[in-house]
C-alpha cells in the first residue's frame, strides 16, 4: 500500500470503524484528562493508552515520522528553555527541594524541577499520538456528516471536510515544488550551510502560496457550479450512525476521565502530585 502523507487512509481496524464524531469526543475527553493533572502515574497510563490506540490504528510510522521529528525538537527546546527561564519553578509548585547538580548561580537542577519538566513533556507526548489517531483515521466526509447530524451548520461541516482534505494536497505541492527547485540546482540537503538552507526553503513559499490560491479558486468555482449554498441543508453520502463500538469507546474514555479526576480530587487533593514528600 502506498503511504499518503498527512492524509486519511482507509484501513480495516477497530479505530477506523468508529464514527468520526466518536473519535472527536474521545479525543477531547483524553485531552481534558491530560490537561487536568500533573500526576505522573496518570500521565504514564495516558501515554501507554495513547500508544496502544496508535498501534491498534496501524498508522505507518513513515506517515508521521516527519511530524514526530519536529515534535521531539520542539519538546527538547521547551524542556531546556523552561529550565533556563524558571529553574526553580518545580520547587515552588511542589514545596520541597532536593538538589541534583548546580550549574552556578540560580541554575540548580533539582528533582522537583526535573519531575515538573518531565510531567510537562509527557503531557505533550500523550496528546500527539491521540491527535495522530484522530487525524489519520477519520474520513473527512464522514466526520463532516456526523457533525451536521448533531446540529452543526452544513457550511461549517463542509469547511471542516475541505480543510482536512487540503493537508495532503499542500504536502504533495510542497514535495513537487521542492523537487523542481532541486532540479534547478537549489540545494536543500545537509551539505548546504544552515543559513543557506533556510533561505532556499523560504524560496518555496511563494510558489506554494500561488498554487494554494489557484486550488482555492478551483474549489470555489466547482462548488458554485454545483449550486452549493442555495439551501441550508444538504445530503451526505458517507454518514455513519453510532454503533455499539462507538458507545463502548466513549464509555472507556469517560471512565478513564472520571478515575483521573477522582484521583486528583480525593487521593492527591491537588493539581500537582508530589512524590518527594518524605525524602
Amino acid at each position: 500500500m502506498k503511504i499518503k502523507l498527512f492524509s486519511y487512509n482507509q484501513l480495516d481496524t477497530l479505530i477506523h470503524q468508529l464514527s468520526g464524531l466518536t473519535k472527536l469526543l474521545c479525543f477531547l475527553i483524553m485531552i481534558f484528562t491530560v490537561i487536568l493533572t500533573y500526576d505522573i502515574r496518570v500521565l504514564l497510563f495516558m501515554l501507554a493508552f495513547a500508544i496502544v490506540c496508535f498501534r491498534i490504528s496501524k498508522i505507518p510510522f513513515d506517515q508521521v515520522k516527519l511530524i514526530f521529528g519536529y515534535i521531539l525538537v520542539f519538546l527538547l527546546f521547551d524542556f531546556v528553555l523552561s529550565f533556563v527561564f524558571a529553574p526553580q519553578y518545580g520547587v515552588e509548585v511542589l514545596g520541597t527541594r532536593h538538589e541534583i547538580f548546580s550549574f552556578g548561580g540560580p541554575f540548580v537542577l533539582t528533582w522537583e524541577e526535573l519531575y515538573y519538566l518531565s510531567c510537562k513533556t509527557m503531557k505533550y507526548l500523550c496528546m500527539f499520538p491521540v491527535g495522530f489517531v484522530f487525524f489519520f483515521t477519520t474520513n473527512p466526509s464522514e466526520f463532516a456528516s456526523s457533525l451536521n447530524h448533531i446540529g452543526v451548520s452544513a457550511k461549517i461541516c463542509t469547511t471542516v471536510a475541505l480543510t482536512m482534505r487540503y493537508f495532503p494536497d499542500v504536502s504533495r505541492d510542497y514535495t513537487n515544488i521542492s523537487l523542481a527547485q532541486q532540479a534547478r540546482g537549489i540545494d536543500m540537503s545537509r551539505k548546504e550551510k544552515l543559513g543557506r538552507r533556510i533561505k532556499n526553503v523560504m524560496a518555496l513559499l511563494a510558489p506554494l502560496i500561488f498554487s494554494t490560491m489557484d486550488r482555492v479558486d478551483a474549489i470555489a468555482n466547482a462548488m458554485s457550479l454545483r449550486g452549493y449554498g442555495k439551501t441550508k441543508k444538504r445530503t451526505w453520502y458517507s454518514f455513519r450512525a453510532l454503533q455499539r463500538n462507538d458507545y463502548l469507546a466513549l464509555a472507556v474514555c469517560i471512565v478513564i476521565f472520571v478515575i483521573s479526576l477522582s484521583i486528583r480530587l480525593f487521593v492527591t487533593k491537588s493539581y500537582f502530585y508530589n512524590p518527594f514528600i518524605g525524602w
